[in-house]
């Protein structure tokens, strides 16, 4: 059997440690001062080759390496746009509930009841009738006997009694007025002064003295024939007054007053034996002309209409009642009173001032008035 030479071993070319080329026959690296050892030859037939690095390489691949890992997870962190990845926000899906429809609710339309008027209540004071609290609070005794029962028509009142009274009836408010038509218009804005035919009295003479065409009066007053009756009541037109001709026209009668203010006593107040006058009194409607006067009108209602009256004028606004007017019973009268402004046109027959209408008459005021005068008697 034949022995196989042994190989041959060399000198390695670059050294294991630090990877430097070394010299032919070195033993010693010069570069890291490592000792060399031979390298075994290389197995005949094997294809394996060894790849050996220096360290400076190696250390710089292994930088590379890092800075790669480094900007990978940078740019896996904050995304390729500078932008953080979001997680995703959790989607809530809500489950819709029924919800029940409310059925409308029927509510009744609610019935006007109208609310009665408080009772009013009277504590009868000396001198008082129920025709006198009637008059005063504006209601009727028959409603007044309605509400106090055991009262009748025939009943005597004493001081302090207590009468329940019902409310008085409210006027009613007046239709509103509709749109006349032109020749109502003209008539309906025309002045016009109420005249009462007097005994003498012509159409003529009524026509000159407010300076009226009597034509014109016949055709206001719906009248055919110029004949005129005692007392009727003609509208004079003042609108159709003529001109007057001529340098000195006559002066044209002054536009009429207005109803006069009426100021005392109180509309139903009550006046007894202690009161020997009464004094009325009103506002002035005006600067009263020579021959325009106050006609003040006094009736006694209780003894009826037109049997016990006094009509007189004055200048002044209050008038004087003669003590003479006053009830000659103690049973208490009810007296109803007003006033209105007149113009003296002429004298009667018998020498007595004729007086015309100069204005609008007065509300009518009562009051009551009761004793008896000794001695003393009645003149209507």
């Amino acid at each position: 059997m034949t022995e196989k030479p042994e190989a041959k071993r060399t000198t390695p070319s670059i050294c294991a440690t630090c990877g430097s080329k070394l010299k032919p026959g070195d033993t010693r690296c010069s570069v890291c001062g490592a000792t060399v050892r031979d390298r075994p030859p290389a197995a005949h037939g094997s294809g394996s080759s060894q790849v050996s690095l220096s360290l400076p390489v190696a250390l710089a691949i292994l930088a590379v390496f890092t800075v790669l890992a480094v900007g990978l997870t940078y740019l896996a962190t904050r995304g390729l746009g500078g932008k953080t990845a979001e997680e995703p926000n959790a989607t809530v899906t809500l489950t819709p509930t029924d919800t029940a429809t409310p059925q409308p609710t029927l509510t009744e339309t609610p019935v006007y009841t109208p609310t009665p008027l408080p009772t009013l209540e009277y504590i009868v004071d000396s001198g008082d009738t129920l025709l006198a609290i009637a008059v005063r609070h504006d209601v009727s005794i028959q409603s007044i006997l309605q509400m106090n029962s055991g009262l009748n028509s025939q009943s005597i009142l004493s001081v302090g009694q207590r009468l329940y009274l019902p409310q008085p009836t409210p006027t009613p408010s007046p239709e509103p007025s509709v749109t006349l038509p032109p020749e109502e218009a003209t008539r309906a804005a025309c002045d016009t002064v109420v005249y009462t035919v007097e005994a003498d009295d012509t159409l003529g003479a009524i026509a000159d003295n407010y300076n009226v065409n009597p034509l014109a009066i016949l055709d206001f007053n719906g009248k055919s024939t110029d004949t005129v009756f005692l007392g009727e009541i003609l509208k004079i037109p003042l609108c159709e007054r003529n001109p007057t001709p001529g340098p000195s026209p006559t002066p044209t009668p002054p536009p009429p007053y207005p109803a006069p203010n009426l100021l005392l006593p109180q509309d139903g107040a009550p006046f007894s034996l202690a009161d020997d006058t009464i004094t009325l009194q009103w506002a002035a409607v005006g600067q009263l002309r020579d021959n325009e006067y106050y006609q003040v009108t006094i009736e006694d209602v209780t003894e009826g209409s037109g049997s016990r009256r006094i009509v007189d004028t004055v200048k002044d606004t209050k008038y004087i009642i003669p003590l003479t007017f006053r009830p000659n019973t103690s049973t208490p009268h009810i007296m109803r009173w007003w006033v209105q402004p007149v113009r003296q046109v002429g004298i009667t027959p018998d020498g007595d001032p004729r007086y015309d209408t100069g204005g609008a008459v007065s509300v009518k005021r009562t009051f009551t008035w009761s004793g008896a005068v000794p001695g003393a008697t009645s003149t209507p």
